[in-house]
């Protein structure tokens, strides 16, 4: 099977949240699912100094769907909503 790269977009509460807080437990969620540390981060601006994390990371294609991921980062506290942006088979 091949490996997919993934893109997450992960909206805080508010723009009062400690990013770098929050990047790091999605971090720790994508680690636990997907069994490595292969990512990308980067915050870009919403609206009104709300701003997103969005993480693109490599996963195994067998291991299906993300949902369980999403549904773990969710969770995390100051976490809105999290979006799947991107999925894209890799070459090679």
């Amino acid at each position: 099977m091949a490996d997919v790269i993934v893109t997450l977009e992960i909206m805080p509460d508010s723009p009062e949240i400690d990013l770098k807080k929050l990047e790091h437990a999605a971090l720790k969620e994508i680690k636990a699912f997907a069994g490595i540390d292969n990512h990308k981060t980067e915050v870009v601006p919403v609206a009104f100094g709300l701003k997103a994390v969005k993480i693109m990371f490599v996963m195994a294609e067998d291991k299906g769907s993300t949902e369980d991921l999403e549904d773990a980062i969710s969770k995390i506290d100051g976490v809105t909503s999290v979006e799947v942006k991107d999925v894209r088979r890799t070459i090679g």
